[in-house]
């Protein structure tokens, strides 16, 4: 499994956190916690049934030229309370040095609450290969042609 070094600064409202780590050896994502110590949260934020807000960690990240971080959903929160991230997968550039914010939706039953230090997404780094847009007259032919939505016969 292949390791990059990330350098990481916590905020002052989230001094107290830990920074993100991988809870397995195998794990693909490490955990991104709410950083709620400050105003107008209070330690907690209620996410209302429908609702959605940008929810703070205190984590910025220096990415290396190369990578990207996404930002994605846990399971466990889409599962049990229908909460997660309204733009999965949120895309962090290797040049945006700013504080990390979770984009959360609660399409749960209930209103959800989030408390300074609850784990409310995962971070993956991913090696980004930018292209070269190159405008064609015609494109090559596929047996699948067109085909969109639904059209690979796949259920």
């Amino acid at each position: 499994m292949q390791k990059i070094s990330l350098s990481c600064r916590l905020l002052e409202h989230g001094a107290d956190l830990d920074l993100p780590c991988h809870e397995s050896a195998m794990a693909a994502g490490a955990d991104l916690r709410a950083a709620l110590n400050m105003q107008p949260y209070d330690g907690s934020l209620t996410l209302p049934v429908g609702g959605f807000a940008k929810v703070p960690t205190a984590l910025q990240i220096a990415l290396p030229p190369g990578y990207e971080a996404q930002i994605r959903p846990r399971s466990g929160l889409a599962a049990k309370h229908g909460v997660t991230v309204l733009n999965a997968p949120g895309t962090i550039d290797a040049d945006y040095r700013g504080e990390i914010q979770i984009l959360l939706i609660n399409h749960g039953p209930e209103d959800f609450q989030i408390r300074h230090g609850n784990r409310i997404a995962q971070l993956v780094i991913s090696p980004v290969v930018q292209a070269v847009f190159c405008q064609e007259a015609q494109l090559p032919e596929t047996e699948r042609g067109a085909g969109g939505f639904g059209s690979s016969g796949l259920h």
